[in-house]
């Protein structure tokens, strides 16, 4: 049984459709890429799968269960614009991400010395234990996403949604991030979804690669109809698209 089951998703806002008949199934551990046009309804595909939004019409199932009602621990998210609280410190936006279920939000006593503890454990992991003190804002671009995704872990998700992550920063940093996360997913097994523009980063990095866009177009109403999966890449297999495999096995 897949982990992440994808089942004639529609979403639509208002009478604008955004998503139509989307169907995939995804492996436990799987790296998905996530491409497309501007407004093809990647990042709405992103916020369903955190279950930030439920679709208008399908199911999403992680691990045989039901479509969430709303997002929780097993779904960690990062965003392109550092999602860090920039008024705590370093260590304390990952003690911060572990008091998220308590009352008020807040930790004390034992449960806060082990959320330190575990804290300084994630900063050495994601190599900002130097910098443990120093607010986000005193942090290069690089160093503010490692924390985001070291914020987002925390919680020892099972899903890591990645939305556009590294599309701020520059070509060195952005390469030193790719070798961070694929070592973190290595480590830890997650399933990841990431959206991006640069095709050539999603299939570096994606063992899979999705391509959405809008098979039927009405001139006359650009609204009417949604974008779904066109494509599914096998980014280990030379690109071949999962659809066209047998086909071009048969002609091989």
């Amino acid at each position: 049984m897949s982990f992440v089951s994808v089942s004639n998703v529609w979403q639509k806002y208002g009478n604008r459709s955004i998503l139509e008949r989307v169907n995939v199934e995804i492996d436990e551990g799987e790296f998905i890429s996530i491409v497309g046009a501007s407004g093809c309804g990647k990042s709405t595909f992103l916020r369903m799968l955190l279950a930030q939004e439920r679709p208008h019409k399908g199911e999403i199932s992680i691990d045989g269960g039901v479509t969430a009602k709303e997002p929780n621990r097993e779904r960690g998210v990062v965003f392109q614009k550092y999602s860090v609280f920039p008024h705590l410190s370093v260590r304390e936006n990952l003690i911060a991400a572990e008091s998220f279920d308590t009352a008020f939000g807040r930790l004390s006593g034992e449960k806060r010395k082990t959320a330190a503890e575990r804290a300084d454990a994630m900063l050495e992991r994601i190599g900002l234990n130097h910098v443990a003190d120093q607010y986000p804002a005193s942090l290069s671009g690089g160093m503010q996403q490692r924390l985001a995704i070291g914020q987002a872990m925390t919680a020892k998700p099972r899903i890591l949604l990645l939305d556009e992550p590294f599309g701020a920063l520059d070509p060195g940093t952005r390469l030193q991030m790719h070798d961070f996360l694929l070592e973190l997913r290595d480590e830890t097994n997650m399933t990841v979804f990431m959206v991006t523009h640069d095709l050539q980063e999603g299939f570096k990095l994606g063992d899979r690669v999705l391509v959405f866009d809008k098979p039927r177009w009405d001139p006359h109403d650009p609204g009417m109809y949604g974008a779904t999966i066109t494509y599914d890449f096998d980014a280990r297999d030379g690109g071949i698209p999962f659809q066209l495999k047998e086909d071009a096995d048969v002609s091989a």
